[in-house]
């Protein structure tokens, strides 16, 4: 496995990378939802390569940058262990330079949900990402179904800039009791740990109601409501049953929903969806 900061160098090794080539962009601190996309990749590309980049300009003013967590040496051996071929490991000034002014803005389904509650988070990705795209000129790129407006942004984006990449959703990983794996579980404490399954549970019962014809989408909402006021130690930010597409809020009976929420557990904000109504 080759490692590399500098962007020539990158350029230089993926000259020689077999292909199709498969990117994994990641921020580090990797879990066993980053290993299984890169695992997909594996399966499906004769290369693959990841980035390992906290990415300062998705972070607002009030967020977590400074400690997000960082073990750039266990995520190298985790990622060699995978078979990835090359890692990317730029430096916030590799990415932007002095004089850097140039960002990349996704309208629409970047607006509502996360893109509401964290003004130019998805400025910040969207940017990262074609710039990463640009870099690496990947065959296919992979990303987690937990970050579903992510997702939705990274196909847009792909779609409206003409990006000859396959945008590949792979499913959420869980821990045994449904909690989904995110570099962020490292801050709840025992008690937050064990309130943070009411997620899951919320998202389980708004399954189990459109499975049984409850099809409302406020009827919806109010289901992954009542079971997050179940847990003392869940401050919901938002509840959301959306168009799984555009990601606007949906009224009415509907076949197909995106269900989602932000919760907090202490200082801890979690995010989890699940979609209902696939064929």
């Amino acid at each position: 496995m080759k490692v590399v900061e500098a962007l020539h160098e990158l350029r230089r090794l993926r000259a020689s990378l077999a292909e199709p080539v498969g990117l994994v962009p990641t921020m580090g601190f990797l879990h066993e939802g980053h290993l299984s996309l890169v695992r997909r990749a594996r399966d499906e590309c004769r290369s693959v390569a990841a980035s390992i980049f906290v990415n300062p300009s998705q972070f607002g003013p009030k967020e977590d940058l400074a400690a997000y967590p960082r073990d750039l040496p266990r995520d190298l051996a985790l990622l060699e262990s995978a078979g990835v071929d090359l890692v990317w490991t730029p430096s916030p000034e590799t990415m932007y330079p002095p004089g850097y002014q140039t960002w990349v803005t996704v309208q629409g389904v970047s607006l509502g949900l996360e893109g509401e509650r964290r003004p130019g988070h998805f400025r910040g990705v969207a940017t990262v990402v074609t710039k990463l795209f640009h870099a690496f000129q990947p065959h296919k790129a992979y990303f987690g179904q937990k970050d579903a407006q992510q997702a939705a942004v990274i196909r847009r984006l792909a779609a409206d800039l003409d990006f000859p990449i396959e945008i590949v959703i792979c499913p959420t990983v869980r821990e045994p009791d449904g909690l989904a794996i995110s570099s962020r579980n490292t801050y709840l404490n025992p008690d937050e740990r064990r309130a943070a399954t009411v997620l899951y549970r919320a998202l389980e019962a708004g399954r189990q109601a459109h499975a049984a014809g409850g099809r409302d989408a406020e009827r919806l909402r109010q289901v992954l409501r009542k079971v997050l006021a179940q847990e003392p130690l869940a401050e919901v930010q938002y509840v959301s049953a959306a168009d799984p597409e555009t990601l606007e809020e949906l009224q009415g009976s509907v076949d197909r929903a995106l269900l989602s929420m932000a919760v907090f557990l202490g200082k801890t904000r979690l995010i989890d969806n699940a979609e209902v109504g696939v064929q």
